[in-house]
C-alpha cells in the first residue's frame, strides 16, 4: 500500500456511523449461521483517515467473526469513545503462538485452510491499522478471537512511513520576494 498516495484519500469521518454500516452488511451472514451481532458502539466518534480502507479492514474483521465464530454464537463490535474498535467472537479462536504469523499476507491456520479464502483479509487489517497509525491487537476471547483496532484519536497525524522526508515548515519556505 503506497502510503503518501492513500493518505492523501484521508479526511474526518464518524467512526460510529462507519461501524453501524459495515455491521448492518455483515448482519444477514451472521443470521444465517444463526449468530447475534451486537453492538455496543459511543456515538460521534470522529477520526481521520480513509473511509475505503476503514471500511475494507472493518469488513474483514466482521467477515472472520462470521466465518470463524462458532454456529449458532454471539459476535460483539464495540467502539469507545477513544476510538478503539473491538470485534469479539467465541469460535475457535487464533492460538497465541499464531498471531503474529496471521497478519502476513497469504498465511492461513491449518483448520482454516478447507475454508475459501487466500489468507489476506488479517493482512490487509494489519496494512490499514499502519498506514493510519492504529495499534491492532488479536487476543483471546475465551473461547474466540478478540481484534482491537485503537485508532489515534483525532487531530493526531498518522506517522510518516520510514525514510519519508520530514515536511517543510511554511516559515522555512522561500516567499515569493526572496527569489532573484
Amino acid at each position: 500500500m503506497e502510503s503518501g498516495a492513500r493518505r492523501a484519500g484521508f479526511a474526518p469521518l464518524d467512526l460510529s456511523a462507519l461501524l453501524v454500516t459495515v455491521a448492518e452488511v455483515y448482519a444477514p451472514a451472521a443470521e444465517e449461521r444463526g449468530q447475534r451481532l451486537e453492538t455496543r458502539l459511543a456515538p460521534g466518534v470522529a477520526v481521520f483517515g480513509d473511509r475505503e480502507l476503514l471500511t475494507q479492514a472493518l469488513a474483514n474483521l466482521l467477515d472472520n467473526a462470521v466465518k470463524h465464530g462458532r454456529e449458532g454464537g454471539l459476535i460483539t463490535v464495540a467502539l469507545t469513545p477513544e476510538a478503539r474498535i473491538t470485534v469479539t467472537d467465541d469460535g475457535a479462536g487464533i492460538p497465541a503462538e499464531a498471531r503474529e504469523a496471521v497478519l502476513r499476507r497469504f498465511h492461513r491456520l491449518d483448520a482454516a485452510r478447507s475454508r475459501p479464502g487466500a489468507g489476506l483479509g488479517l493482512a490487509l487489517v494489519a496494512a490499514v491499522a499502519e498506514l493510519h497509525g492504529a495499534r491492532l491487537k488479536l487476543g483471546d476471547a475465551g473461547p474466540g478471537l478478540q481484534a482491537t483496532l485503537a485508532l489515534p484519536p483525532p487531530g493526531t497525524a498518522p506517522p510518516r512511513p520510514a525514510g519519508a522526508a520530514a515536511p517543510i515548515p511554511p516559515a522555512a519556505l522561500p516567499s515569493g520576494r526572496d527569489l532573484p
